[in-house]
């Protein structure tokens, strides 16, 4: 069997075909080439079409096949990863009422904090396991007061996995792994949140059926499959959001397994089987790909928004003409510290980790005679590493101490740069893979449809291709206290 992994991705979507049986690549493709914008009308907002989506993944499934590698009617089970903690909000005849507000966006942050004081600071953590902060609730709750008439027009509520996958199949479903993503969970309860639907007065009628992330969320309709060469009644058995997806790509399942992810956005997910949670909400604990009530398996996840985002911006600012392997290769060539060029590098919304403070991006002890683009190269990669220290002490805080991370060879990751102030900065080591969401997306759709006798069994076949250890903490570890004192300053002075 054939298995079709499709990644909706803020910069992109990528499609992967997987054979089940040797869990090898057949074909992968990605749509557009160039990155996807996001639509910024206001400062601090993001937003994206969900039609630009599901147009872009039509496109990369055509790409797919254009390499005539495989027969597209062999293809078994459809599997869908996405961008996390977006809003799609659909009318009855499921269209798009608004373009979606994505996960970067924070214009509903006082909404939510407004909402955790109310429902209650201690009632939101035990039962929520995090503050309606700037998650999908609270941006729905935004659209509620302020675009009333279309509000009062929507029918159901998604992610944006779940807009593909009704495209897909004119089906809406969702999970308990996605409504706790969304902070529409009560994880003591089990059950959606009365505590949520009744402070944001939202009608239970919004919510989509309720499936498990492994199982059937509908069939590939007659018209779709006619107009990409699929076969008609194709099951998508899995949908899961990015980092949850990026976990079970790495096979990362059991309780104390942590992953990490280096691209647009920068995350550690590790995962637990306790209902544990920061008191101030900066690291987010979600249901796992494999939670079940019977069977607890929680996503502990530290995100911070301005990874790839800054490495990209600092490529299109002082990289004109060069490739991120040559912007690589520069930093490499400049010594640890960058000479004493400091990068806080948040500049891409409110980051949960630092209270949902827009800090900013912040490039300190510039030195006109002595600081080129390659110290800029470096001082970025260095800081987005220290970002992922600062956070991974948080959930220390928390009781997630890894011995070992895993990560897929992508992104910043393919960084020598970066994995070095990676594991010296956070002092552990790191377990390279090549792995990839919608690879993943795709191992999913198999345990869904039961092409695998087990979870384990999908990743019969994983193997890592390097490990990196920490070589050098005592020469890191000096840069990256006197970057915190400089991020503690900003944050003091806000």
């Amino acid at each position: 069997m054939l298995l079709l992994g499709i990644d909706v991705g803020t910069s992109s979507i990528k499609v992967s075909v997987v054979d089940a049986q040797t869990q090898a690549c057949v074909a992968s493709a990605q749509y557009p080439d160039e990155e996807s914008d996001i639509i910024s009308p206001r400062p601090g907002w993001a937003e994206q079409s969900p039609e630009m989506w599901w147009e872009h993944a039509k496109a990369a499934i055509r790409k797919s096949q254009a390499t005539d590698r495989y027969n597209p009617k062999d293809i078994g089970a459809i599997g869908i990863a996405y961008q996390m903690h977006g809003l799609v909000v659909v009318n009855e005849a499921q269209q798009a009422l608004r373009n979606a507000i994505i996960w970067c966006d924070s214009r509903a942050v006082e909404i939510g904090n407004k909402a955790f004081k109310v429902i209650g600071e201690e009632k939101s953590l035990s039962r929520l396991l995090n503050s309606p902060g700037n998650f999908t609730a609270s941006k729905l709750a935004w659209v509620k007061a302020n675009e009333p008439e279309l509000y009062y027009n929507i029918d159901k509520i998604m992610l944006p996995g779940d807009y593909v996958a009704m495209k897909l199949t004119g089906n809406i479903t969702t999970s308990v792994s996605a409504l706790s993503e969304g902070v529409f969970w009560d994880f003591q309860d089990d059950a959606l949140s009365g505590d949520v639907l009744n402070h944001f007065r939202f009608d239970k009628s919004l919510i989509p059926g309720i499936n498990p992330v492994f199982s059937e969320h509908g069939r590939v309709t007659s018209a779709v499959a006619e107009e990409l060469g699929l076969r008609a009644g194709l099951p998508v058995t899995y949908k899961s959001g990015d980092q949850p997806n990026n976990a079970l790509s790495l096979n990362v399942l059991k309780p104390g397994e942590v992953a990490a992810t280096a691209g647009t956005s920068g995350v550690i997910y590790g995962v637990s089987d306790k209902l544990i949670y920061d008191p101030q909400s900066r690291v987010n604990t979600f249901a796992h790909v494999n939670y079940k009530e019977e069977e607890k398996r929680l996503g502990v996840l530290l995100c911070i928004n301005g990874t790839g985002s800054i490495n990209r911006w600092v490529k299109n600012t002082a990289g004109a003409g060069l490739s991120y392997a040559d912007m690589n290769e520069l930093a490499a060539g400049v010594g640890i510290g960058s000479n004493g060029l400091r990068v806080i590098p948040f500049g891409n919304g409110a980051e949960r980790m630092l209270n949902n403070k827009i800090v900013g991006t912040h490039f300190h002890h510039i030195d006109l005679n002595q600081h080129g683009k390659a110290h800029m190269f470096r001082a970025v990669q260095e800081g987005i590493a220290f970002a992922f220290r600062y956070g991974l002490d948080i959930m220390r805080e928390s009781g997630m101490n890894p011995s070992i991370i895993r990560a897929g060879k992508a992104n910043l990751f393919l960084s020598h740069t970066f994995t070095e102030a990676f594991v010296n900065a956070t002092h552990v080591p790191v377990e390279l893979y090549q792995n990839d969401g919608s690879i993943g997306a795709a191992l999913g759709a198999g345990i869904g449809a039961k092409a695998f006798s087990s979870e384990e069994e999908a990743f019969s076949n994983f193997k890592k291709l390097q490990v990196i250890e920490p070589k050098a903490i005592d020469r890191y570890e000096p840069v990256y206290q006197e970057w915190k004192a400089l991020l503690d300053k900003q944050l003091n002075d806000e």
